[in-house]
C-alpha cells in the first residue's frame, strides 16, 4: 500500500527530538524523503536511524534562528531532492515560565529569538521555491500558550506563528500554496535530550512553573498530557494531501484547550 508521503520531499526543523523527531518518524513511514534540521548534533542521529529502517533521510545542523540558516536549510533540500513539497517549522519552546515583570531584557529577546524568528525565517526561505513550483505545504507549530500564563514573551512569539499562518495562507492560495499551523498544549515529552534552560531553577521559579502547569491542565477538557504522537499525527494530517482544501487555520491540539 502506498503512503500518503510517497516521493514527496518534506523539511522538519527541529527534527532531533520530541515534536519534530515524531513527525519525521511517522512521515519516513509513509513514504517521505526528508531533510532534518535541528542545531543540535543529535538530529544526525535521528537520521542514521530513519536510514536504517530504509527510509531516505538527510541530516542538516543549522542556526534557524537566522535568515542564512533557514536559507543553508533551504539549498540543501534543492540541492538533495530538487524540490520541497512540504515543510514543518517546529523549532520552539519556552525557556522560562514566570511573570511577566520578572523577565529581564535579554530574556525576552531569547523567548522571540527562539519561538518566532526560526518558523519567520523558514517561510520566508521555502516560499520562493514552493512558487516557482507552484505548489507546496507548510506547517507552523504554534501553542495554547496563547492563552496561559507565566510565558508573555514566548506566547507573544507563537500567537506570531499564529498570525502570520494566516496571512501567508492569504497571499499564497492562488499560488497553489497551503499554509497551516498545529498548536499543541501540554504535552508529554518525557526526559528532553536536549533542556531549554541547562540552569537549575531556583524554588521560586519551581514554584512558578507548577502555577503554569496547574492552569494548563485546569483549561485540558481531556484532563490529560498529550503524547508527541498525537501532536505529529496532526501536523501529517495537515501537510498531507487529506486536507487539500484546508489552508490559514490553526488547530489546537490540546485536549480541548484553546490559544
Amino acid at each position: 500500500m502506498s503512503g500518503r508521503f510517497d516521493n514527496q520531499v518534506m523539511i522538519v526543523t527541529g527534527a532531533a527530538q520530541g515534536i519534530g523527531r515524531a513527525v519525521a518518524a511517522r512521515a519516513a513511514g509513509e513514504g517521505a524523503r526528508l531533510l532534518l534540521v535541528d542545531r543540535s548534533e543529535l538530529v544526525h542521529q535521528v537520521a542514521e536511524e530513519l536510514l536504517g529502517q530504509g527510509a531516505p533521510a538527510l541530516a542538516l545542523t543549522a542556526d534557524l534562528e537566522t535568515y542564512a540558516g533557514a536559507q543553508a536549510m533551504v539549498d540543501a533540500a534543492v540541492e538533495a531532492f530538487g524540490r520541497i513539497d512540504i515543510s514543518v517549522h517546529n523549532v520552539g519552546g519556552t525557556i522560562w515560565m514566570k511573570p511577566f515583570w520578572e523577565y529581564q531584557e535579554e530574556e525576552m529577546v531569547k523567548e522571540i529569538n527562539r519561538s518566532l524568528w526560526p518558523t519567520l525565517w523558514s517561510c520566508r526561505a521555502v516560499v520562493p521555491v514552493m512558487i516557482a513550483q507552484g505548489r507546496g505545504s507548510i506547517v507552523n507549530v504554534g501553542s495554547n500558550a496563547t492563552r496561559g500564563i507565566h510565558r508573555v514573551p514566548y506566547s507573544a512569539a507563537k500567537g506570531g506563528v499564529h498570525a502570520m499562518t494566516t496571512c501567508m495562507a492569504m497571499e499564497l492560495a492562488d499560488k497553489g500554496i497551503r499554509v497551516n499551523a498545529v498548536s499543541p498544549g501540554a504535552v508529554d515529552n518525557g526526559q528532553r535530550a536536549i533542556p531549554r534552560n541547562p540552569k537549575p531553577m531556583s524554588e521560586q521559579e519551581t514554584i512558578w512553573q507548577r502555577e503554569t502547569y496547574d492552569q494548563v491542565m485546569r483549561d485540558t477538557m481531556m484532563g490529560r498530557m498529550g503524547t508527541q504522537e498525537e501532536i505529529a499525527a496532526a501536523i501529517c494530517f495537515y501537510a498531507s494531501n487529506d486536507a487539500s482544501y484546508i489552508t490559514g487555520q490553526t488547530c489546537f491540539v490540546a485536549g480541548g484547550s484553546i490559544g
